[in-house]
């Protein structure tokens, strides 16, 4: 979205995780997506740094402006290890996340309260903040739909279904073919 919102043109390539190609290993060797890679040698795979560069790029609207590095920070951390154990409670062991899905509801609550008094997380609009915790609300809203559309949290939950709603979000949730070497390059936007 924020490389959307900037306008930077990048090549696109549609990587499939259980069939990570060797040229993406060969450029990042962690394995994990996105990757931006920029010249010949500068490799960016943190998203959050992928957002930072594209808006020092071009900021149309004052996205850098909005980061709230505290509340960041809350949903990388505890929200996001909460998540992981609620959505994938095999992985850690568990019998099932319910415990964790408790911590990660909390945290909501807390957003849904700054919610409740503005229509974004950084004010009137969408800035880096929401885009930020935007795809992570998204995916504990998706673990089990019933039971979060029935959390009292309409301030969150009107929020969450303005991004899904949006142009911006409609604009870059396009499907691509799985990509693979001497395939065409997408370039995007």
């Amino acid at each position: 979205m924020a490389v959307t919102v900037s306008g930077a043109r990048v090549e696109l390539r549609e990587v499939v995780l259980r069939d990570k190609p060797p040229e993406m290993i060969a450029v990042s060797p962690k394995g994990t997506v996105p990757v931006l890679v920029v010249g010949d040698d500068h490799v960016v795979d943190e998203s959050l740094d992928i957002m930072r560069w594209a808006l020092a790029q071009n900021d149309p609207a004052d996205w850098l402006a909005h980061a709230d590095a505290d509340m960041i920070s809350a949903n990388d951390g505890p929200f996001k290890q909460a998540l992981d154990r609620y959505k994938y409670p095999h992985r850690y062991g568990l019998a099932d996340g319910l415990e964790h899905r408790e911590v990660a509801r909390d945290h909501l609550s807390g957003l849904n309260d700054v919610l409740a008094a503005q229509p974004y997380l950084g004010g009137s609009a969408p800035a880096f903040t929401d885009i930020a915790l935007f795809p992570f609300v998204r995916q504990f809203a998706a673990t089990d739909p019933l039971w979060f559309d029935a959390l009292p949290l309409p301030a969150l939950q009107a929020w969450l279904n303005g991004l899904l709603a949006s142009d911006l979000f409609g604009q870059i949730m396009t499907r691509y073919p799985k990509w693979t070497a001497g395939d065409e390059i997408i370039l995007f936007p």
